[in-house]
């Protein structure tokens, strides 16, 4: 499952991207994201967070606790976080990618292209799809509202 999202915001790339390069931002604005914490990693190695996802589907609540690492890292441009669990098991990927562009139209707009790709089954279907989707959505307001 794959779900994109794109924003034009009025602000310039530094602006946005520090809202969107460092999870540690991230429960201001995504209703997905109900909590993160950054753990402690060696010196020099990709910060590494636990992030509580959290979506309601009707009066049911689904949750899902993963150690994301941000694997690729470009100030003001890109920032990927991706599951990362050190537990030895193997796991359903989560991948999430924030990428900022100027927009060619105005120089003062940043374009931002949200994308998160998820493999497992746990929040499969068409329904937990809509609501995840919904999630996004609702972040990429609530992220406008935040930096305009």
């Amino acid at each position: 499952m794959e779900v994109v999202r794109e924003l034009a915001a009025p602000v310039d790339r530094s602006t946005l991207f520090c809202h969107v390069g460092d999870l540690d931002a991230y429960p201001a604005w995504m209703p997905l994201i109900h909590d993160v914490e950054r753990l402690d990693g060696l010196p020099g190695d990709d910060p590494i967070w636990s992030v509580e996802l959290r979506a309601k589907v009707g009066p049911f609540a689904r949750s899902k606790r993963l150690r994301m690492r941000r694997s690729e890292y470009r100030v003001d441009e890109l920032a990927v976080f991706e599951r990362s669990e050190d537990d030895g098991r193997e796991h359903s990927p989560w991948v999430l990618r924030a990428e900022l562009t100027d927009c060619a139209e105005d120089p003062v707009v940043t374009t931002l292209r949200m994308t998160l790709t998820y493999a497992g089954a746990l929040w499969a279907g068409a329904v937990l799809e809509r609501v995840l989707d919904d999630q996004v959505r609702r972040g990429s307001s609530a992220l406008l509202e935040l930096v305009t």
